[in-house]
């Protein structure tokens, strides 16, 4: 088989590599040169665990070329994914399009024998439609099936996510287009996994209704997480009780400062758009993004409420700022509200994260940026965990008491015990869950 993989950012790099590790021949063609050229030396355009390696050893196999030849990698291709953004329209939360169909307009001027058109994109219902349009009015008489196969790749785990999907999505009714799309997929069919075949327009709406779902759960806990605060009760155990109950499930519901990166948002307003076109709207959904927005401000308030009512002329450390771990994504990242929030205040704010910073320094005005998690605390006034980074689970705490001036800690993700941190002489402020009172006081500690 061979693969012609258009756009060579997240989703096209990341399946282009993981089907020439399965032995398939692909070629990932991208428009900007500049991204093809830095990827032939090595160089990420985004930090994604594994991908690296991978890249550079289906490379090194002649499995994976790198080019941006549009017309020679469809001319040779029994499949052409497209894979390229499909960002929020400013505005009005409607998915531009715009890359998708000019995307398929160059397919079909290149394309010289039956060709399966693939939309890897994230795209609204009906999407596929328009793109058979484009391609028929640009060749009326070529052979081609356009097939919705969307892509459920989370940030950070997406190699294992592509490796061991919980399911792969087709949507077709032409039985030719099956099966060279079951010819493509055979290595995951051989390990059993689930392949769901049915119409386009149902595929496309699944992956919209997938993380609309997602975002709902994440939105639920949250607020859940403020009713603990009011009532004394703990989050965490309200998650474990509803969590084991198989109906729900334990995935998505760790209270937080709310859901942002490349898809949940864009996602969740897109198919609001979608549903308000068709008339049908989805009031559940535009709730789970009006309380979404609400609360990654609110965030800034409960870290100045924790600094004593002020943060003016103060120093707050801050951990993290990728919208999640293992990521360097800063799309609709909570930081992106918290930290200006508190910049406006009054505060000095001195960062850190593992991976992000570079992407965020251009985002962020005014932070100030340090090279390691404890030059972020020295002389703060408080300490908040924005992202929960694995190499922030297990900090020093006496360390990083004796850095800081005032012992607070706002920890947005509950990776600590509260018990804990009172026993170090931390006030510590989480999500959902009862404050408790330090046991000893700095002085004592030192």
């Amino acid at each position: 088989m061979r693969i012609a993989m258009i756009g060579a950012g997240y989703v096209g790099l990341v399946s282009g590599a993981c089907f020439s590790e399965f032995g398939t021949s692909v070629v990932c063609v991208d428009k900007d040169a500049g991204r093809i050229e830095r990827l032939k030396r090595g160089e990420m355009p985004i930090f994604e665990p594994g991908l690296e390696n991978l890249v550079a050893s289906n490379v090194r196999a002649g499995r994976l070329e790198l080019t941006t030849d549009t017309l020679a990698a469809v001319d040779k291709a029994d499949a052409v994914f497209i894979a390229v953004g499909t960002p929020s329209r400013r505005g009005d939360g409607h998915a531009d399009l715009s890359f998708v169909f000019a995307a398929a307009r160059e397919i079909a001027e290149a394309m010289t024998d039956y060709t399966v058109i693939v939309t890897k994109s994230t795209v609204p219902v009906g999407t596929g439609d328009t793109v058979e349009g484009i391609v028929r009015e640009t060749r009326p008489k070529a052979e081609f099936d356009v097939v919705s196969n969307p892509e459920f790749l989370r940030e950070g785990s997406a190699i294992h996510d592509f490796m061991r999907p919980d399911r792969i999505v087709i949507g077709t009714d032409s039985e030719r287009a099956k099966e060279v799309m079951r010819r493509i997929y055979r290595p995951l069919f051989l390990i059993e996994t689930p392949i769901l075949m049915t119409s386009r327009r149902t595929a496309e709406l699944i992956k919209y209704a997938a993380n609309a779902f997602l975002a709902t759960k994440i939105t639920f806990i949250n607020e859940v997480a403020d009713l603990c605060e009011t009532v004394g009760a703990d989050v965490q155990d309200v998650a474990k009780g509803i969590g084991l109950d198989g109906r729900i499930g334990r995935k998505f519901l760790h209270a937080g400062p709310g859901f942002g990166g490349s898809c949940f948002p864009k996602d969740a307003r897109a198919l609001i758009q979608t549903a308000q076109t068709a008339k049908s709207p989805l009031r559940l959904v535009e709730a789970v993004v009006e309380v979404n927005e609400t609360r990654k401000r609110r965030m800034a308030e409960k870290v100045i409420a924790a600094a004593g009512g002020s943060v003016k002329g103060k120093t707050i450390a801050v951990l993290g700022v990728a919208f999640k771990p293992n990521t360097d994504d800063m799309r609709e990242s909570p930081s992106l509200d918290i930290l200006p929030a508190l910049l406006k205040a009054g505060a000095k704010v001195r960062a850190f994260d593992p991976e992000a910073m570079h992407e965020a320094a251009s985002l962020l005005p005014g932070v100030e940026w340090s090279d390691d998690a404890y030059g972020s605390m020295t002389g703060a006034d408080a300490l908040v965990i924005v992202t929960e980074w694995n190499e922030f689970r297990s900090l020093d705490l006496g360390r990083v008491r004796q850095l800081m001036r005032t012992p607070t800690v706002v920890d947005l993700r509950n990776i600590y015990n509260p018990e804990q941190m009172a026993a170090e002489g931390f006030r510590y402020v989480s999500i959902g869950r009862p404050e408790v009172a330090p046991s000893k006081t700095p002085e004592a500690k030192r």
